[in-house]
């Protein structure tokens, strides 16, 4: 049972707001932005807390309600992670406990500076229901550099954690090298030590030969799928197998130049099940099967970023075959915002995709905004129980001369603000009441957001002024 000021704002707004749809075939998505004015969200995950989790690059962690876009800062690691607007070091790839009702541990990777050199690594931090505390290092010291650090995060269905390490831009030197940690998949226990299981029971490495992978998802029958940046051409999607190399430098997409042939037979290369040329960018990936979109079903949804031109940004729905094994067809979706689709995630419940955008151009700039996509003619039999302890209304939108919110009582004397997607502040408001009216018939015409926090986090709602 929702709340009575659910049941109002539903009410009241219902007929004000026409949200944007989206047609899949037979199906319709309506699109609305959960989060506005996060910077450069990398990671986007469905935690078992039935909550998104979120790294922003420039090194924090978020939890979003995804009822109502609620969020808090659970880490902030600003000060130790060599971010500066300008490269790809930062806070990347994350991963929650598998068993995380008897041990609440959640992995992060992140770069640091050690010295003056730019360094990875994994670490995890325990939940305590309010922030991420007690930091312990699982791996530490992996040269990292202003480019090609990875690095995602996977739980394998046998609980073990893959970790998708880059090249850190040395030509694919370290690729080769099975005694050196990047360029790899890396496969280890929980506890970081080696599983018996490894190609070689010493080491982490569970493959090679990688470039800069930065997508991984488990698909049907356990298969392992891997997105990875390929240098002006052939970036590739893979099925990751133990002990496989996967060609770089030596080898770029297929087998299929003459100099490429005799390294492929001789290192046993596994080849892509495809490739994109040129380089779009390719990222985050989730296998979906889930019936609130049929169309979309037994599919790896891949974001892509756009290359450094950003003109390939996109959702790429890749249609498997019933095994998995290969990619029959390949669906584009979303490039008109114009902005780098950086990762995806899935709601269990209700079917929803969310997808963080970085911004318009390499490597990514704020503020940034998570969307949803949502068939709101799909009802779940298991929607989440959880029921959202703050709210923000705005309407009408788009708006030409008075803008209404409606706030939950929880931001009762507390301020909001209004800022410009150009930085801007347009200013700031006391909340004396659940409803406020602004004037905004005198501002440029344009895309807004309106932010507030309280004790019980951070919500946002977008609006633009025509």
């Amino acid at each position: 049972m929702r709340t009575l000021l659910t049941i109002l704002l539903a009410a009241t707004i219902g007929s004000a707001v026409a949200q944007p749809t989206w047609e899949v075939g037979a199906t319709t998505l309506t699109e609305y932005d959960l989060v506005t004015g996060v910077q450069v969200p990398w990671e986007i995950l469905w935690g078992p807390d039935d909550h998104i989790w979120v790294t922003e690059r420039r090194g924090k962690v978020l939890r979003v309600d995804p009822e109502t876009g609620n969020f808090t800062e659970v880490l902030n690691m600003t000060s130790t992670i060599p971010y500066n607007g300008g490269g790809e070091p930062g806070m990347l790839g994350m991963a929650m406990h598998p068993e995380w009702d008897t041990t609440p541990l959640v992995f992060v990777v992140y770069n640091y500076f050690q010295g003056n050199q730019v360094r990875e690594r994994l670490s995890t931090f325990e939940w305590n229901g309010t922030d991420l505390v007690n930091e312990e290092y699982i791996l530490n010291n992996i040269p990292g550099a202003g480019i090609h650090n990875g690095s995602r995060l996977l739980i394998l269905p046998d609980n073990t954690l893959l970790m998708s390490t880059g090249d850190k831009g040395d030509g694919g030197t370290s690729s080769q090298n099975e005694t050196a940690l990047n360029g790899k998949m890396l496969r280890l226990n929980l506890d970081g030590t080696v599983p018996a299981d490894n190609p070689d029971p010493t080491s982490l490495v569970y493959s090679w030969g990688h470039r800069n992978a930065q997508g991984l998802c488990v698909g049907p029958n356990g298969l392992i799928y891997s997105s990875e940046h390929g240098q002006n051409s052939h970036d590739e999607f893979n099925i990751i197998e133990a002990g496989r190399n996967y060609g770089w430098p030596d080898v770029e997409g297929f087998c299929d130049q003459a100099n490429e042939s005799d390294f492929c037979a001789e290192f046993n290369v596994r080849e892509p099940l495809d490739t994109w040329s040129p380089c779009p960018a390719v990222n985050g990936i989730e296998y979906y099967n889930h019936p609130a979109i049929p169309e979309w079903q037994n599919s790896v949804l891949m974001a892509v970023l756009g290359g450094l031109g950003a003109q390939y940004e996109r959702l790429s729905i890749l249609h498997m075959s019933d095994d998995g094994s290969a990619i029959e067809s390949e669906d584009q979706y979303f490039s008109e915002f114009n902005q780098r689709v950086r990762d995806v995630c899935i709601n269990p419940y209700t079917g929803s995709v969310y997808v963080a955008l970085n911004g318009s151009s390499y490597p990514g700039s704020g503020p940034n905004i998570i969307k949803e996509f949502k068939n709101e003619d799909f009802v779940s039999v298991n929607e989440n129980e959880n029921l959202p302890l703050q709210e923000m209304a705005i309407y009408p939108n788009p708006v030409g001369e008075t803008l209404q919110m409606e706030f939950s009582d929880s931001f009762i004397g507390t301020n909001f603000y209004v800022i410009g997607f150009d930085g801007k502040q347009m200013g700031r408001f006391i909340i004396e009441d659940n409803k406020v009216r602004v004037n905004v018939s005198s501002w440029a015409k344009g895309t807004y957001y309106v932010t507030s926090t309280t004790e019980l986090g951070t919500i946002t709602k977008t609006f633009v002024i025509r």
